[in-house]
């Protein structure tokens, strides 16, 4: 009898984890008794997987982070090749994270083993040259946004669109009572959240603005009540950067918690990303802002090819949400678009009205993203196999 086929995962970073943890569990439900090696977090490895070494030596970003270690990346990109060599899987998926798992692709590509990537790289959105150091990396690419294969197929690289993970984030589970009870909030209290970023250069710019945005318009909004989500890496920052706020914010580190305050809050203030995805889930009417350092700035002027920095906006290709990017991020435009949203329900509900239609556009054929993306995995591995809910069927 031959033994069941073994996966082999490499995450970077706590999106990938998750995104990991969620895929594995939907493969296991496919394939009894199918076995997990790799590299992951507490959620994949709560999953089944024993981590080749930790993922935290791999959740680097910035030069300044990944200069000190290049020699220890690379002895990490040898030992994890090393180990897929010995292991021989099935295949072989890489999870977002390119500075590393693109690179472990490449390293491998002479086993001969089936390779998919899972996230495509945003390419399409700047830098689009970089497309052309990634033919013979994978077999298959796994897309989270609609409009990627179709981009990749003019460069000649596999790719299919399997639905976006934030539909499977509970993100619109939270519960308003709940929070509000928690926090001794009063019935007339305006809750407000505020999403700075998740990497120490977007928060030092951003909180400072945030907060006096939010001191323009406290007088205006009786009873308002910020609340910043606590991002892992940089959670001390965010605690010092919000100590000083006219209007002190409550602070949630807690996932569950952070979608109870999305169902509490009246209007949000986020920076571009996941989050807006996050929020429309909940409903929230909300706006964004962003700046860089203005070097980085212009470079990346040069090089960006969409119109829109939400992922809201390009899948709906209009601005539904507001955007303040850059010199447009002040305290005084964001405080008044905020206004505008608290104070004017026609224009917050139209705004969750569009947000909700263009949520449509995330969700694969059938099903749950993290059961298409196993479904194209295991037909990767095989590509002679029915389908696996068809073989379930069939042995029923």
């Amino acid at each position: 009898m031959s033994e069941p086929p073994l996966v082999y995962l490499v995450a970077g970073e706590q999106s990938g984890d998750a995104l990991g943890a969620r895929l594995m569990g939907a493969v296991a439900d496919r394939v009894p008794g199918v076995r997990f090696a790799g590299i992951g977090g507490e959620a994949m490895q709560a999953a089944g997987l024993a981590s080749l070494f930790p993922m935290r030596e791999l959740a680097l970003m910035g030069l300044i982070e990944v200069l000190p270690r290049v020699r220890q990346l690379r002895r990490r990109l040898q030992e994890a090749a090393s180990d897929i060599a010995a292991r021989r899987p099935a295949v072989v998926v890489t999870i977002d994270s390119p500075g590393f798992t693109l690179r472990l692709l490449r390293a491998i590509a002479p086993l001969g083993i089936p390779r998919a990537h899972y996230v495509a790289p945003q390419v399409w959105a700047w830098r689009e040259k970089r497309v052309r150091h990634y033919p013979g990396l994978w077999e298959l690419l796994l897309c989270l946004l609609p409009f990627e294969p179709a981009f990749f197929a003019r460069h000649h690289l596999p790719a299919t669109f399997v639905g976006h993970p934030v539909l499977e984030s509970g993100a619109d589970r939270g519960d308003a009572a709940r929070f509000r009870a928690r926090h001794a909030l009063p019935p007339d209290a305006r809750v407000l959240t505020v999403m700075p970023g998740s990497r120490r250069t977007e928060t030092a710019r951003l909180l400072p603005i945030l907060g006096s945005a939010l001191a323009r318009i406290a007088p205006a909004v009786p009873g308002l009540v910020p609340v910043v989500p606590l991002a892992g890496p940089v959670a001390e920052a965010v605690r010092a950067g919000t100590a000083s706020w006219p209007v002190p914010p409550i602070l949630v580190s807690d996932p569950a918690e952070k979608y109870d305050a999305f169902a509490a809050s009246a209007a949000a203030l986020t920076k571009s990303g996941t989050s807006t995805l996050e929020l429309a889930m909940a409903r929230v009417p909300m706006l964004v802002g962003y700046r860089v350092n203005p070097i980085s700035a212009a470079i990346a002027k040069r090089l960006i090819t969409v119109r829109y920095a939400s992922l809201l906006n390009l899948l709906a290709e209009q601005p539904m949400v507001p955007e303040f990017i850059q010199d447009a991020c002040t305290p005084e435009r964001l405080a008044g678009a905020l206004l505008g949203l608290l104070t004017d329900p026609a224009r917050a509900a139209a705004q969750v009205t569009a947000a909700t239609a263009a949520l449509e556009r995330l969700r694969p054929n059938s099903g749950l993203p993290s059961g298409a993306a196993a479904e194209a995995i295991l037909r990767l591995m095989d590509p002679a196999a029915p389908p696996a809910e068809t073989a379930a069927a069939g042995r029923r």
